[in-house]
């Protein structure tokens, strides 16, 4: 089946936040948004063709999710992952985030502690802070390009009796990093030995660049999958965020229990029509699909790190190991985070997302969104190179 990674969809009159929003969210019709995570590429045929043929059918009441539905999900992770998982594990919420406020309600009380390791996805911070719980800090650490967790850290924080959880994010939004099955083990084996309860959003599972492999958390060991939630969604994987859909795997029965439990009091246990049938057909015959898609962001990673190698000097790429997302080091543009912001905006009308609005160790960094056709990505690049050829920091350079 062909698929046109290089068409250029006009997204405009969508309702698209990432696109009919720019304006309003950044001051300037004529940006480039290159931020939110989510591509410019239209879903798998087979998808696209299922919604159309459900819509057809004419009628949309309350509807539930069959089992084709989740041997479509298990059948995807055993083939990608090599995890074996069970129909019983699994509980859906509409999203990652609402899953991550339902375990935070559920296994925290207000005023206990949670671990992010920051730079990390911006709402992290405000989930743990809406739900009036209290955010404790385990920064990564870049050796060499390369973010790596602070373990001695991480005992320390997690030796307080008060902290009760850690948000993961494995793969890890915005630094790239695919933490190897040895990473994790030291993490979980922390956590078990402080009674920390780990909540993984693995949202960017299966988009794992070359030479790097995904280990889902709770497939490392019994212990670890007891002591754990993970948390899926095709958003990513299939371009489907609109749909509003996720699949949490708790094995761990007692957890899985409270966790019902709390979706049940929130009356968040129906399903969207249209997204019952974007998820089973995605997981079920988005694979070539998909796999193309791995290929066209290979591509533009490619392109990209040539580009800014060689035209860019004050950038350097920290190179990703997953997610369609590129952390961009622009230190030695040698701007405060407010200065940055209002370069890339402003000067060469451009919108990533700001590393500073990733927490304690992102000023300086910005992310960009590289899951559209070349052109656009081209695009954004040219825009950043003339920025900078037209601003005074490589004119001063060149002058001294």
């Amino acid at each position: 089946m062909g698929y046109d990674f290089d068409k250029v969809i006009n997204r405009y009159n969508t309702n698209s936040v990432k696109w009919d929003k720019t304006e309003r969210l950044f001051g300037d019709k004529d940006i480039l948004p290159m931020w939110i995570a989510d591509m410019d590429f239209a879903c798998p045929n087979p998808v696209v063709d299922a919604i159309k043929e459900r819509a057809e059918h004419g009628i949309f009441g309350y509807t539930s999710r069959s089992r084709n539905y989740f041997e479509a999900f298990i059948d995807w992770v055993e083939r990608r992952h090599d995890w074996s998982i069970k129909k019983q594990w699994i509980r859906c919420t509409p999203g990652i985030m609402t899953a991550l406020s339902i375990a935070i309600q559920t296994f925290t009380n207000e005023g206990d502690r949670i671990i992010i390791q920051t730079p990390v996805y911006t709402p992290f911070t405000e989930v743990i802070e809406k739900n009036n719980r209290e955010i404790v800090l385990n920064p990564l650490k870049l050796d060499h390009k390369k973010y790596k967790v602070d373990y001695e850290n991480l005992k320390e924080v997690a030796a307080n009796t008060d902290v009760k959880m850690i948000i993961l994010c494995n793969p890890h939004n915005p630094v790239g990093r695919v933490w190897s099955k040895e990473e994790l083990t030291k993490l979980g084996q922390i956590c078990m030995e402080n009674d920390v309860l780990v909540v993984s959003d693995e949202a960017h599972m299966d988009i794992v660049h070359k030479g790097s492999i995904h280990t889902p958390f709770a497939s490392i060991s019994e212990e670890f999958a007891d002591n754990s939630i993970t948390c899926t969604a095709p958003s990513k994987t299939f371009n489907l965020a609109g749909v509003q859909m996720a699949n949490n795997i708790i094995p761990n029965k007692e957890l899985r229990d409270s966790f019902t439990n709390m979706i049940d009091r929130l009356y968040l246990g129906l399903s969207n029509t249209f997204g019952v049938t974007a998820v089973e057909n995605a997981y079920r015959y988005g694979e070539e699909w998909f796999d193309k898609f791995l290929d066209y962001i290979e591509d533009n990673l490619a392109f990209l790190t040539e580009f800014i190698e060689t035209n860019l000097e004050e950038i350097k790429v920290i190179p990703p190991e997953g997610t369609y997302l590129v952390w961009l080091d622009c230190r030695e543009l040698g701007m405060d985070a407010k200065a940055l912001e209002d370069f890339l905006q402003k000067k060469a009308k451009i919108a990533f997302d700001e590393g500073y609005t990733f927490g304690v160790g992102g000023e300086g960094f910005t992310r960009v969104n590289i899951a559209c056709p070349r052109q656009t990505l081209e695009e954004g690049l040219r825009r950043i190179e003339k920025a900078v050829n037209e601003s005074l920091i490589r004119v001063g350079k060149e002058t001294q």
